[in-house]
């Protein structure tokens, strides 16, 4: 039987925050705070602060997380937890302050440089991490992965390992009110593409196709309102569940081709991860699909995309459909309207496809891959 993994705690609401404030003194005396210049100085920041010294911790600051994460981003952080005596983690912001929280636990127990552990599995318990996600679309606050971009190699790594996981996940939907729409579509699409390569993955499980379909169905319905009204509260509670579900689904499902084409792609052209994701979306499951076809069929029926009566090829088209729908709705762009430029990124083919198989997610795929459809589906990619 197919192992399921949670983040340990959860507390998922619209005051998850003061809810959760008991518990942090289980993790610690002191928290090194892991975030970006924007939420270091906001109102969620103020909260977060607040709870901390009414539990009686201190805590440090950290936030220097600019853009998504590098090596010496992390090194400067682990450099920070040492010198100022912290003892566990916390990460709030988007994916990035939450795979750096979680990166930098690792590093502050493991020997060496973060580059040694690419691709490798993390086995030792890290110092306490908690996760409070202020958008809705990375699942970082579920998952055993963190993503760090190697600046020598000019390469996203992989880090993983139960060990990653959160103790604690602290989802409160109000703070990704004040998401503006570009980032509301990168990482609702991201949370998107989670799901649905969860369920089509070779590694899906009964329990995670649970979370995948629930997730699948929130985002395409409330994406769209989330994104044109950011002030609806409702939009943005799905939209913190389905990210949070769609983690889930990943964390016990893993994902398949569009991510291991997407990641070099953000870490060559510093596309936005949930953008490249979309970019690549329908390119790459319309290759896929026909070794899938009940899976697509069933998520285009799960949607209402498709009736029961419709064949599975039908279902699995409408769904496709569906899918360059939504992101036509969030104004995805295609790489050359995006600003990469067209000699820069046909030369970098070769390395992005190289990378993309290194990362193992296109073998999770139903239907078999190699590096020449890799190399097809990075060219047709272009321009649309």
């Amino acid at each position: 039987m197919a192992e399921f993994r949670l983040p340990g705690k959860i507390i998922a609401g619209g005051h998850a925050m003061e809810e959760a404030a008991a518990l942090l003194p289980e993790y610690g005396r002191k928290a090194l705070v892991v975030t970006g210049k924007h939420v270091a100085c906001s109102s969620m920041m103020e909260e977060l602060q607040k709870a901390l010294k009414e539990q009686g911790l201190e805590y440090q600051v950290y936030d220097g997380i600019t853009g998504e994460p590098t090596d010496t981003m992390i090194e400067e952080g682990v450099r920070i937890y040492r010198e100022t005596g912290c003892d566990f983690c916390i990460g709030i912001g988007g994916g990035s302050p939450l795979d750096s929280a979680k990166a930098i636990g690792a590093m502050i127990i493991n020997p060496g440089k973060i580059a040694d552990y690419n691709g490798k599995t993390i086995t030792e318990p890290l110092p306490p991490v908690v996760a409070i996600p202020t958008t809705a679309g990375t699942g970082s606050e579920a998952t055993k992965f963190t993503i760090i971009t190697d600046t020598e190699k000019n390469i996203k790594m992989l880090l993983k390992g139960e060990a990653l996981l959160p103790v604690l996940a602290i989802v409160d939907y109000r703070f990704s009110l004040s998401s503006p729409p570009s980032v509301t579509a990168a990482t609702g699409l991201d949370a998107l593409t989670h799901a649905v390569e969860a369920y089509t993955s070779i590694k899906a499980q009964p329990l995670s196709d649970v979370y995948a379909l629930s997730a699948v169905r929130r985002i395409l319905r409330w994406l769209p309102e989330a994104w044109k009204d950011g002030s609806s509260q409702e939009a943005r509670k799905e939209m913190a569940l389905a990210a949070l579900e769609a983690g889930i689904c990943i964390n016990n499902s893993s994902v398949t081709i569009v991510h291991g084409m997407s990641r070099p792609i953000g870490a060559l052209f510093h596309v936005p991860h949930g953008i490249s994701n979309a970019m690549l979306l329908t390119v790459c499951l319309r290759e896929v699909a026909d070794a899938a076809l009940d899976r697509f069929a069933d998520l285009g029926r799960a949607v209402g995309a498709a009736c029961e009566a419709d064949t599975d090829h039908r279902a699995a088209e409408e769904f496709l459909n569906r899918l360059e729908e939504i992101c036509r709705i969030c104004q995805v762009p295609t790489l050359k309207e995006y600003g990469v430029g067209e000699e820069e990124y046909r030369n970098a083919i070769e390395k992005m496809t190289e990378d993309a198989l290194a990362s193992g997610s296109p073998g999770n795929c139903r239907k078999s891959v190699n590096a020449e459809d890799i190399r097809r589906l990075y060219r047709k990619a272009y321009g649309g």
